[in-house]
């Protein structure tokens, strides 16, 4: 996978999606970086989770398209998948085994070549090595949603998907979480994450954009924005004000 002319590894351009009646997507277009973190707001029912299964090929478009790494995902084989680490509302992990056995099962289905040393060091990478020989089922929300990033940063992709990831959390963990984040922004990858914590998206992120009417009503880097400018436009609930 190449990175596309703009630098972008996430595109959306003009992607439109009907659940029946109702427009849930009307014409979503942004662009996520290399090395960048997004964080996409909206109020709920705004499409967030829906664009994310756009964006994941879980869902397919009714218009429009996405585009990663400059190949666009309706025209690409099973194997972009791989480019993609996503994490939704379930964590995806199996309780009765320990985060090491989730992983080194993961590893295998990824045909992750010598899986043993990948595995270890994502678990230092999310802090859980100490605990890796422990039932998931014993851990607290924010190991498991650590342990969940790991899975998806398992196959090293250069597109991540969090979906609402601190739902739940404690500060502490919601810190320990913020760090991951910033390192994986950092590590060339591109980031989009959805979250309903408005401190936290300006503190884990580059930029945000606003999902409003099936439309990003706006989208600015992250420096020039305050709590306040990102109330108003939850507030306000237009597009282009």
């Amino acid at each position: 996978m190449s990175d596309s002319g703009n630098g972008a590894l996430i595109e959306v351009r003009n992607v439109q999606k009907r659940y029946g009646r109702k427009r849930v997507l009307d014409g979503v277009n942004l662009a996520v970086p290399q090395g960048k973190v997004m964080a996409l707001l909206g109020a709920n029912g705004a499409g967030k989770s829906t664009l994310m299964r756009v964006i994941s090929g879980l869902a397919k478009p009714d218009r429009g398209e996405v585009v990663l790494g400059g190949v666009a995902l309706r025209n690409a084989g099973h194997e972009l998948r791989r480019y993609i680490g996503l994490v939704a509302h379930g964590p995806l992990l199996y309780d009765n085994l320990s985060a090491w056995e989730n992983l080194l099962f993961f590893a295998r289905l990824y045909d992750i070549q010598q899986p043993e040393p990948r595995v270890e060091a994502v678990l230092h990478a999310v802090d859980l090595w100490a605990r890796r020989r422990d039932a998931v089922r014993t851990y607290s929300r924010g190991m498991t949603q650590r342990l969940a990033i790991g899975r998806a940063i398992l196959h090293d992709p250069p597109v991540l998907l969090l979906d609402e990831p601190d739902t739940g959390l404690d500060p502490a963990s919601a810190e320990t979480l913020a760090r991951l984040i910033r390192a994986l922004g950092a590590s060339n990858r591109a980031i989009l994450l959805t979250t309903h914590n408005l401190e936290r998206a300006l503190e884990w992120s580059d930029s945000v954009s606003l999902l409003v009417d099936g439309k990003i009503g706006h989208c600015e880097p992250t420096a020039a924005l305050t709590s306040n400018k990102l109330q108003r436009w939850l507030t306000q609930g237009s597009v282009g004000t």
